[in-house]
């Protein structure tokens, strides 16, 4: 038994499995990405509001906070390829459902469905460590990391065009196929890997779906908020269950034997200032990801530039391209400076952007820049916390203090999300479609002021390993 476990890694995947692997990359990452470019245009299409609309924007990324650690464990239990497989059938058929949704529900069904994709991007990176040396490893996961950035740029630029050539309902046909056609190809390809080894401890399931209550009850709580004049009682009701679910998550928590998320570490000074900082960022982003497509697409009286969802995305491709580098130049300046020095940088980028907007955004170029500045923001900031928690946390501890870092990026992605929404929403004035522009000057200070009040925090950071 030994000696099989030990001569079954040098019978590693080939090139045309990690390529397989790559193009599968593609293609989730411009499943993804076509909700971005086209928000407004669903938002006429399905006849909902912006507050309602901004759930399309999160309810992926909820799923992928919930999914990436519970693959990361049954990859371990049944093998990576294994789960893998299964976890992209879940991604078609969210893609599938989305495709064919004939409103807002079930297009959120397949939205949430389609979120099992962030639980499989680092399900396919551990799959490939098994499979090859370390050097080769690390090419190729940064092949297939490229790819998926590249397949979210692919998706910016052609979901306006298929949406307004063919039909909403092709822009998600269209990249799913491909998941498809690609998931069958890798998983011909790619070598099964064996079980690994159980520590014994269960999943916390308990701990898993009180999460899921608590971020569900948040979405809805913020999504009414326009509307609490009208429905009061619908609002307290989901504040007190809101309420319920966290006491009860807590409670979960403290007492399970292998927890979800261990709160416990949150008493760590270095994990609870990475989640604040974490929060922020991500608080920022999400705002300007909702309202800048939203500003693009109005035609109000000397704001908006009533851009279609083609323009849109082209608009929105170079914040994509600088993303794409802020990852690399976070790593690079982390080392060079210190993890305290580039999160200063990236916080201070954030708030100039967003208050930089908040007074400047008539002009295209204004907005370009602006988001642009906004996602190399995000880069570096995820990057450095990464670094740091990575070299601050003991090994065993890396995954624990990890989830915290994702459940606090998929919350303050809500937070902005919904921010946006709902000031569009009850900016409206009634009887008119036509967000004011105060609404949107006023989501972009928010958030701006708040990433400005984190800079103390930055300051107390340990400035970390320079090179």
């Amino acid at each position: 038994m030994t000696t099989t476990a030990t001569l079954a890694p040098p019978v590693r995947m080939g090139k045309a499995a990690v390529w397989a692997l790559g193009l599968l990359a593609i293609s989730t990452g411009a499943l993804e990405s076509v909700v971005a470019p086209t928000l407004p245009l669903l938002q006429r299409e399905l006849d909902i509001s912006p507050s309602t609309g901004a759930l399309l924007n999160i309810v992926l990324a909820i799923t992928g906070a919930l999914v990436t650690p519970l693959a990361g464990k049954l990859g371990d239990r049944y093998g990576g390829k294994r789960v893998l497989i299964r976890l992209m059938a879940v991604v078609s058929v969210g893609g599938l459902v989305s495709a064919v949704a004939p409103n807002l529900p079930v297009l959120l069904l397949g939205q949430v469905l389609q979120g099992a994709m962030i639980g499989a991007l680092p399900l396919s990176f551990i799959v490939v460590r098994k499979h090859l040396p370390a050097g080769e490893s690390k090419v190729a996961i940064g092949l297939v990391s490229g790819m998926f950035v590249g397949g979210s740029m692919v998706g910016l630029l052609a979901a306006g065009p298929v949406a307004e050539a063919l039909s909403r309902h092709w822009m998600f046909a269209v990249p799913t196929f491909a998941v498809i056609g690609f998931t069958l190809l890798v998983n011909r390809l790619m070598p099964s890997d064996p079980p690994g080894r159980s520590d014994g401890a269960g999943i916390d399931w308990p701990g898993m779906l009180l999460l899921s209550g608590i971020l569900l009850t948040l979405m809805l709580a913020l999504a009414v908020a326009p509307d609490a004049g009208s429905q009061p009682l619908v609002l307290g009701a989901l504040i007190v269950l809101l309420a319920a679910f966290v006491t009860g998550w807590v409670a979960v928590e403290r007492r399970a034997t292998a927890p979800m998320i261990d709160l416990r570490m949150l008493a760590r000074p270095v994990i609870w200032k990475s989640c604040v900082l974490t929060f922020v960022i991500c608080l920022g982003t999400a705002t300007g990801v909702f309202l800048v497509p939203q500003l693009l697409d109005v035609s109000g009286d000397g704001y908006g530039f009533g851009a279609s969802a083609t323009e849109i995305g082209f608009i929105l491709l170079p914040g994509a391209v600088v993303a794409t580098l802020a990852g690399p130049a976070g790593g690079f300046g982390e080392q060079r400076f210190g993890s305290r020095a580039v999160v200063a940088a990236a916080v201070a980028i954030m708030a100039t952007a967003l208050l930089a907007l908040s007074v400047a955004h008539t002009e295209v170029w204004h907005i370009v820049v602006g988001k642009a500045l906004i996602a190399l923001a995000n880069g570096l900031c995820v990057t450095a916390m990464v670094t740091s928690i990575a070299s601050s946390v003991d090994e065993s501890d890396t995954g624990i203090a990890t989830s915290l870092i994702l459940v606090t990026r998929v919350l303050g992605s809500a937070m902005g999300g919904m921010l946006g929404g709902v000031l569009l929403t009850s900016g409206t004035p009634s009887g008119s479609d036509v967000p004011a522009e105060s609404a949107f000057v006023t989501g972009f200070l928010i958030a701006g002021v708040v990433a400005v009040l984190a800079l103390p925090v930055v300051r107390t950071m340990s400035k970390g390993a320079k090179a």
